[in-house]
């Protein structure tokens, strides 16, 4: 490139780095920007950045120049092509460290300086002897320049290597040790430095200078400069009281606090010494910052005294002085209010491990009895800033005006989970909660301090495990005094901020339902207490989950006739739409737990029905809107009647799903489950018969719940059976991206498909749904990748089909089986890892009954056998289902697909390796195997493989499957078919599997596989 040819280029260069840092037009900047890329990329890009830094005074624009260092560090760090030349490389080396020189100071921005020591560290990493050449021209760089190199230097070695693709760990590793071997010259240098009096001429200020002597530590101290330093000379050195002294000057204290919370961390012989400057940290620095409320002065202490204290809990625990100002120091941290929550979060981890170590000391050992008697008061108090810190603010409200709890205080309150249960344990259970309730509350409803008896409630539920173990007397009347006073507020006191205290009060019910339910005279105003809760969103979850846990531990009790019709004005109150589906779920299956065990017949038959009049109601109004179309022209009526009948769709799917315990139990007998099929049926067959079927979600609430009452009821739905399969075949052909229906066809036959008299009729049902056009598409991963959700269901559905239907249906169907097989084969492709995953399981599921039959008849053939159909299916369509798993295996996505994989394979080699030595040679043999793996490794394309590779590929993969399939073989035959759980026990198992992960891994570059 001749020097006119260069002039232009930087001409351009500067245009587009203007245009891309200042242009108001985005096309302008976008268009820049890929200029930029490509020169980057080009070989041209070395010259030109070099010549920019290189340029005469006056220097170019700052922007300008940083892009050209920029530019170079990015080319030098580029796998291809890694350098200009080996006769350049020195002159880059010479380009950079000339451009340090020049622009080591003001007015030159500090960061093109931090950009050339980026691009000289990235040179030594990929140089031999990089950094050794590098060291020996620091001296001829001024200091400015010598700190930032050093700086950078050491992080480069703790750089992740992902952001670096061309270097290796090797040569990442053999850097760091050159950078290490030149830690002592270093140490020395940054003492020298820190003990350089200010002088008028330099060209850092003093301030600036010291931090970034600090930063540079950092980066030392992190790559472990002070590893062959003794531990008696590290606690006094020099460059460490350096740092101890300035934390005391606010410019330089966050770095400083870094540097001795990674030294403390790194080192174990410091946190003894620095526990010995825990009276001075605590009066000198962190009580003044608490009292002009400096936070991020008490946000770094607190940092560096957690560190100390995380280090060595066994020099706390022994209770010393210094121990002791530590443990004040944290509990004022904890106390201190900021607008979040971030400081006293940071030091729960010290007091976790704190609480650790002292519950680890042998019980009832003089030592452990020391240290808790000593400790106790210190979590005594604890517990009160954690409370006070904890607190909601009742009047915050989110931006759609319902009460709410900010982020910080969510992720506050889950962190504290686990020191509560600590403090619960080193307290003991009773002065636990004697703590929480000290106060002597005894207020009326108007004068009740609601933020502090819902933070005692919170912090009463998280250790609710803790406290059932302990099994100590518990005076649960303070809780019902509260429960008695929100039970009976009207609907008008119920403000929004108070449904907070509601949440916490459910989850205390939920948790200590049987302690709280054993008294009779609770039950009423715990069952109000649930209703008023349930009717709004922020408490409705734990309210529910309450309700439910109640009936479950109460039952007996609340059968009361009282007590039923609270559980009914509940459920009614439902209807108005306003809950989310989970928790009427949990409602639903609450009453339905309680009306189950009603001792009078006739009154459970009546109450289970009344239960299901409000979703009865909802469904028929839907279809009423079928008959009368003028009503379906009011979208807004029409949206609200479809959302009412879903939600009653799903509470008829939560009744019988509860009632399928109580059907075993024997409390609900024939008579009311017909009872209940008598309404439902009738109801759902209207639905299905109508248009409404296409809306997806109605569609699927009327499948769940039919999967519900087909679990529960079983054998009284036999007689509907041509009835359900009939409807669910025909709306599928309707609604062929309603992957439900094809869920809830193979819930049915999973049921009933055992039983031969439903043999065609689970073939016909077979034969109508692989009709459907969206099922013959499935013949490409692009399909599979586009409607995934069908996938897993018509895998779902082929599995249930060959696992449970008679004989006689698996062979009349075994040209369906042969089609859905090659469908599994391709979809296992796909890059959707639900979609080849589902696609893969069905394979697996296909082997695993060919398998069974075959181990079950080894010296004949059997006539009319479902093996024979089987593998007849497998030894044609055997080549094409080991190339798809091979395809399967290359790629991003292959990873997720290595277990299955191996299954599949493992299997396939013992159906092989089993026919080989029977009968069934003649069908299926070992020599099937090996063409099929010879032609399928033969058959990829150049680009799939490396040079060699298929060579190696067969005869090691032949070996390794021969070893895996006498495995899987020897676990299913004898007594160790009892020990079967799985696939790859045997060390041939476990050899394919780790192969299969080897190749996968080794493939996960290759171009997107497209088998054909």
């Amino acid at each position: 490139m001749d020097a006119g040819e260069a002039s232009e280029l930087q001409a351009q260069l500067a245009a587009a780095v203007h245009a891309l840092n200042h242009d108001a037009n985005s096309s302008a900047r976008l268009a820049a920007n890929q200029w930029l890329l490509a020169l980057q990329r080009s070989p041209q890009g070395w010259a030109v950045a070099t010549a920019l830094l290189a340029a005469p005074d006056p220097p170019p624009p700052a922007d300008l120049l940083f892009f050209a260092a920029q530019m170079l560090r990015r080319k030098i760090q580029s796998p291809d092509p890694a350098l200009p030349g080996a006769g350049l490389a020195p002159q880059l080396l010479d380009a950079l460290l000339h451009a340090a020189r020049r622009f080591a100071a003001a007015p030159a921005p500090r960061q093109l300086l931090t950009q050339i020591c980026l691009a000289l560290s990235a040179l030594a990493l990929r140089a031999e002897g990089g950094v050794d050449g590098l060291f020996a021209r620091m001296p001829h760089l001024p200091a400015p320049a010598v700190l930032e190199l050093l700086t950078v230097l050491p992080e480069e070695a703790a750089q992740d290597q992902a952001g670096d693709t061309g270097v290796d760990s090797a040569a990442r590793c053999r850097f760091t040790r050159e950078v290490l071997a030149h830690a002592p010259a270093v140490i020395e240098f940054l003492h020298s430095q820190s003990e350089k009096v200010p002088a008028d001429d330099d060209v850092v200020p003093v301030h600036e200078r010291n931090r970034r002597i600090l930063r540079c530590l950092l980066s030392w101290v992190r790559v472990g400069c002070f590893s062959e330093t003794p531990a008696t000379t590290l606690a006094t050195h020099p460059l460490l009281t350096f740092a101890f002294n300035s934390v005391q000057v606010s410019f330089s204290f966050d770095v400083a606090i870094e540097v001795m919370t990674e030294l403390v961390s790194q080192h174990q012989e410091l946190p003894e010494a620095f526990l010995n400057k825990m009276p001075y940290i605590r009066e000198v620095l962190l009580l003044p910052a608490l009292a002009s409320r400096s936070e991020k002065i008490v946000a770094g202490l607190a940092c560096l005294m957690c560190e100390v204290g995380h280090a060595a809990p066994a020099l706390v625990a022994e209770g010393g002085s210094q121990a002791l100002a530590l443990a004040d120091a944290l509990l004022r941290c904890v106390a201190f209010t900021t607008d979040d929550w971030e400081i006293a979060d940071s030091t729960l981890q010290f007091w976790c491990t704190l609480a650790h170590f002292i519950l680890g000391i042998d019980a009832k050992t003089a030592k452990r009895n020391a240290a808790q008697e000593l400790f106790l008061p210190v979590f005594s108090s604890l517990l009160d800033a954690l409370l006070f810190r904890a607190q909601i603010d009742t009047d915050e409200h989110g931006t759609d005006g319902a009460p709410c709890i900010p982020d910080g205080l969510a992720q506050f309150r889950m962190n504290l989970e686990e020191l509560l249960v600590d403090i619960c344990l080193l307290l003991g259970a009773s002065a636990y909660i004697n703590k929480l309730f000290s106060r002597g509350w005894d207020f009326s409803s108007q004068s009740v301090p609601w933020k502090e008896v819902e933070v005692r409630m919170y912090a009463l539920s998280m250790v609710a495990d803790t406290i059932l173990q302990d099994e100590s007397p518990f005076d649960f009347s303070m809780i019902m005094h509260f429960v008695n006073i929100l039970s009976s507020k009207t609907p008008l006191e119920l403000n929004g901020s108070l449904f907070l205290v509601y949440k916490s009060f459910g989850d205390v019910i939920g948790s200590y339902s049987k302690w709280l339910s054993s008294s009779q005279s609770n039950i009423k105003p715990l069952l109000l207490f649930c209703a008023s809760g349930i009717t709004k969103s922020v408490s409705s979850n734990a309210c529910s989950l309450a309700l439910r846990k109640l009936c479950e531990d109460a039952s007996s009790f609340i059968h009361e006739p009282q007590n039923l019709e609270i559980l009914f004005w509940i459920s009614e109150g439902m209807d108005k739409g306003n809950l989310r589906l989970e928790d009427e779920e949990e409602i639903v299956s609450a009453i339905t737990h309680v009306l189950s065990s009603v001792r009078d017949k006739e009154l459970r038959k009546s109450s289970l029905a009344r239960l299901l009049c409000s979703s009865y109601s909802a469904v028929e109004k839907i279809i009423d809107i079928d008959r009368d179309h003028s009503l379906r022209q009011n979208p807004a009526i029409y949206t609200q009647s479809l959302d009412l009948a879903v939600r009653g769709l799903y509470r008829m799917s939560a009744l019988f799903s509860h009632l399928s315990t109580s059907i075993a139990s024997g409390l609900v007998d024939d008579d009311i489950i017909l009872v209940l099929l008598g309404i439902f049926w009738p109801l759902l067959e209207k639905l299905f018969r109508s248009s409404h079927m296409e809306n997806v979600s109605l569609s699927a609430a009327v499948c769940r719940s039919l999967s519900s009452a087909v679990h529960s009821c079983g054998q009284h739905f036999h007689i509907l059976l041509p009835k359900v399969l009939e409807c669910l075949s025909t709306n599928f052909l309707l609604f062929q991206r309603h992957d439900c229906f094809l869920r809830t066809a193979a819930n049915v036959i999973e049921e009933f498909g055992h039983k031969e008299e439903y043999g065609a009729l689970c073939v016909r049902t077979f034969e109508t749904l692989s009709s459907a056009s969206s099922i013959s598409t499935l013949n490409s991963s692009y399909t599979c990748d586009q409607e995934p959700d069908l996938v897993e269901a018509y895998t779902y559905f082929t599995s249930m089909f060959i696992r449970f239907c008679p004989k006689e249906a698996i062979v009349a169907s075994s040209t369906l089986l042969e089609l859905s097989l090659q469908k599994a084969a391709i979809c296992s492709t796909a890059m959707h890892r639900g979609a080849a995953l589902a696609a893969m399981s069905y394979v697996s599921c296909f082997l695993e009954v060919v398998i069974a039959a075959v181990i079950g008849s080894p010296e004949c053939i059997p006539d009319g056998s479902p093996g024979v159909a089987l593998i007849q299916i497998l030894a044609r369509c055997g080549e094409g289902l080991l190339s798809n798993v091979l395809y399967a295996l290359l790629g991003v996505s292959a990873l997720s697909r290595v277990h299955k994989s191996a299954t599949v394979l493992q299997q396939l080699a013992a159906l092989c390796g089993f026919c080989e030595r029977t009968t069934w040679k003649a069908v299926l043999s070992w020599s099937s195997l090996c063409g099929w793996l010879q032609s399928t490794v033969k058959s990829l394309p150049s680009e799939y493989l490396k040079q060699g590779e298929a060579e190696m590929i067969i005869p090691l993969w032949l070996k390794v499957l021969e070893d895996a399939g006498s495995d899987y073989l020897h676990s299913r035959t004898g007594d160790n078919i009892r020990n079967h759980q799985g696939y790859m026990q045997g060390k041939g198992g476990r050899t394919l599997k780790r192969i299969i992960r080897d190749f996968a891994e080794s493939h996960r570059n290759a171009p997107t596989p497209c088998p054909s």
